[in-house]
């Protein structure tokens, strides 16, 4: 498989959700993030790029308080890919659990002519084991809960190679070094300012998910 998150420099800078939109996504590009991310749901046989959630059978998606129309237009992921500028990195975090999603995001990937290394993650680790014998992707396990935390041990034993996203309620030193001895990579999630920032570098992470594009132009100023 394929690692590219040994190509990038450290600290990692990944800009959650930027590539869900067209206009976040240039902002993203322009400070120079080493990726950026993209929500991306199976929905009637095509992959679509939003964070919201399907409210079935009401017309309607829904994230945390907002309810958005369902017949609007959704960016599909294919055109998404045609948004990227040249050298954009592209982190792709699978939702839902529909089996087929693997396949078809491939399938969407050939498709478009893709020329550039994909990160995919996701918390539902059976989409990733699905792509883990890719080569043109880089598979990074994600981890939101402490029972995801607690399986984790487990499942590193049975792979060659492990990248890890762990939310940050998670994380403590010695999380983080055991993390280490197991994991080629460990990105953590959300990063929004510099005081978290700075503790978890010093844990010796390699990369932070974050919302925020001032402290993202920072790390990148920096290195």
């Amino acid at each position: 498989m394929y690692d590219v998150l040994a190509e990038l420099p450290r600290p990692i800078a990944i800009a959650h959700r930027a590539a869900n939109d067209p206009v976040s996504l240039r902002a993203a590009e322009a400070i120079g993030a080493d990726l950026v991310e993209a929500d991306v749901w199976l929905h009637g046989g095509r992959l679509e790029v939003r964070h919201s959630k399907s409210l079935r059978p009401l017309p309607v998606l829904w994230d945390r308080w907002k309810l958005v129309p369902a017949w609007k237009p959704r960016l599909q992921l294919h055109e998404l890919l045609a948004e990227l500028a040249p050298g954009t990195g592209i982190m792709l975090d699978l939702k839902g659990g529909e089996r087929r999603l693997p396949d078809v995001l491939v399938e969407t990937l050939r498709a478009g002519g893709l020329e550039r290394p994909v990160l995919v993650c996701a918390r539902n680790w059976r989409l990733m084991d699905a792509l883990d014998h890719r080569e043109e992707l880089t598979v990074m396990h994600s981890m939101g809960t402490t029972a995801q935390l607690r399986a984790h041990w487990d499942h590193l034993t049975s792979h060659e190679h492990h990248a890890v996203s762990i939310h940050r309620r998670l994380l403590t030193p010695d999380v983080v070094r055991a993390l280490k001895q197991r994991s080629s990579t460990v990105v953590t999630w959300p990063i929004n300012d510099e005081r978290w920032l700075r503790k978890v570098l010093s844990w010796g992470v390699d990369g932070v998910t974050s919302d925020s594009l001032d402290l993202l132009r920072g790390i990148v100023e920096r290195r």
